[in-house]
């Protein structure tokens, strides 16, 4: 039998988990940070990661836009560095003083933070297109570094605060709380408040720069005092702040939903193009009200045009049907170039804009002419709920040109809110809707399908880059009455077709003698054939327009 003498150790006896064996018992991370500052750096660091994570939506917007694909790949990559920081955190804290690591990962991750701004448009402006390679390859490089350094903070902390076994969940899970609860206050103080107020690159820069200042406080803190380790982050901080200043951005201005740019027109000095995001998405001549610039929008005019020609609109009066006044509802406003041309060329319109952005149509009065009157009510919010606000059989005509990046908005391409839209629209009236889709044309076949379940008459006019297998725009016309389908066709034939969409930057290569394709009666069916309708339990919109075929 061994016995212990007096001064050996008993190996089955507990012992503190801070306690360090080999003569490491005095190391300064044997002591805990205070309650509230290990807190604080846990909660803050947390919250700046969703910070940047909302950010990043709009830092990316003007190079890959705003839809469900790029939040996708914004999430995932942030959850990497979540993951990656958390787990390289740990191990760090295994071998080195906690104390020493803190200040060193606040410094970094601001560093990196501000970083993100010059990466992010080097790199955007650099990479080409593409949808989803692209958005990760962005997100990587612009927020992972970032998000990994600072996520690994909080292991750091919690090793700092285990002290005894006991109490080991305890402490583990007031801190993963505190982190949580950062977290969440990042989010809804960065999309209800930050965004609204300032600049994308001025948040981002402000965020990092805290982190910085944070961490110099704390080596100070520490007596952590290497002068050359001090001087040499402040001037890293310095270039990369001054650096991400000085790279330029593509927007002219940020509003909650969009980064806008208006761009003069090189042959029309009166010409100007609104762009938001990545999009050129309207043209407006300030000189004359009647130009139309995009393929779509002539389109649209058309099914104005065809409503005005039928014969419940001519009984109504002896106005020539070019002149004669509409009640028209317009889903997404944008330069309001289709209020404009129908104030200019049918006096005595009844004309109601739902716009979500108040910021754009703030822009829009102020840099693109557009004087407001009573013939144009411009309602701001969400066209969907606005539009139940409306009575029924009010409208002739109802234009759907509200777009998230390239979708349309999932809840306004439903079965459910076609019924609304059926429910404003007047026994004749007509239902225009333009929308972009890829070569495959998986969600305009959709679409398609949906309107069609809901009115008895459709014609899918497909635009020129949509016949050559391409991404562009379509419009689909509908209406409870018949439809003059060959009287768009002949308007196609009518046209050259040159220069006419705002969605492909190159268009050297369209086939002059094609205007686009129409489907109605038979043609119809076939190109509908078997599709699935979108409802509000069923609208993968983005989904299908990643589809190729």
């Amino acid at each position: 039998m061994i016995e212990h003498g007096a001064g050996d150790r008993d190996d089955s006896a507990p012992e503190p988990i801070g306690r360090e064996s080999d003569g490491a018992a005095g190391r300064r991370d044997a002591q805990p940070l205070s309650g509230w500052l290990a807190i604080a750096l846990v909660t803050g660091t947390s919250a700046a990661v969703l910070v940047l994570e909302i950010l990043a939506g709009r830092l990316l917007a003007p190079y890959v836009g705003v839809s469900l694909e790029t939040f996708t790949g914004i999430i995932g990559v942030i959850l990497a560095g979540i993951a990656l920081g958390a787990w390289a955190g740990g191990v760090l804290a295994d071998r080195v003083d906690p104390r020493r690591l803190l200040a060193p990962l606040l410094i970094l991750g601001g560093a990196l933070a501000i970083a993100t701004i010059p990466v992010v448009r080097l790199l955007g402006e650099a990479s080409g297109s593409g949808g989803g390679p692209r958005i990760l390859f962005l997100t990587t490089f612009g927020f992972l570094p970032s998000a990994t350094v600072l996520s690994a903070v909080p292991p750091a902390v919690v090793k700092l605060q285990l002290r005894e076994l006991a109490t080991t969940g305890a402490t583990v899970g007031s801190l993963s709380a505190w982190g949580t609860a950062g977290a969440i206050f990042g989010t809804f103080f960065t999309g209800y408040v930050l965004v609204a107020s300032a600049a994308v690159t001025t948040l981002i820069i402000s965020v990092g720069l805290v982190l910085v200042l944070a961490g110099i406080a704390l080596q100070l803190a520490f007596g952590v005092r290497q002068r050359r380790e001090l001087l040499a982050s402040v001037v890293v901080v310095a270039v990369t702040t001054a650096t991400a200043a000085g790279v330029g951005t593509p927007c002219e201005t940020q509003t909650a939903y969009y980064c806008v740019s208006i761009v003069s027109d090189a042959e029309l000095a009166s010409g100007r193009t609104l762009v938001l995001d990545d999009l050129r998405h309207s043209y407006v001549d300030l000189d004359d009200p009647t130009h139309l610039e995009f393929w779509y929008v002539r389109r649209l005019v058309d099914a104005i045009d065809l409503w005005a020609s039928s014969s419940d609109a001519a009984a109504q009066t002896t106005t020539p049907a070019e002149e004669r006044a509409i009640d028209a509802v317009y889903l997404g406003g944008g330069a309001l170039t289709l209020p404009r041309h129908v104030r200019a060329t049918r006096p005595g319109s009844e004309q109601v804009v739902f716009e979500i952005d108040g910021d754009l149509v703030d822009l829009v009065v102020d840099r693109l002419g557009f004087v407001s009157g009573a013939d144009i009510d411009v309602v701001i919010g969400d066209g969907r709920l606005l539009l139940r606000d409306l009575p029924n059989d009010s409208a002739d005509v109802v234009i759907g040109d509200a777009f998230g990046g390239r979708a349309v908005p999932f809840h306004l391409t439903t079965r459910d809110f076609v019924d609304d839209i059926d429910a404003v629209l007047r026994d004749d009236g007509i239902y225009a809707v333009n929308v972009i889709d890829g070569g495959g044309e998986q969600f305009l076949r959709a679409h398609a399908a949906t309107v069609s379940d809901v009115f008895a008459h459709v014609v899918v006019v497909r635009g020129p880059l949509a016949v050559r297998g391409r991404r562009g725009n379509s419009v689909i016309v509908a209406s409870q009455r018949p439809l003059d389908a060959e009287a768009l066709a002949d308007r196609l034939r009518a046209e050259i077709a040159d220069d006419q969409d705002e969605t492909d930057q190159d268009e050297t290569d369209q086939d002059e003698t094609v205007n686009g394709d129409v489907l109605a009666a038979d043609r119809l069916d076939d190109y509908l054939d078997g599709v699935r309708i979108l409802t509000d339990d069923f609208a993968p919109v983005d989904q299908l327009l990643l589809r190729a075929g």
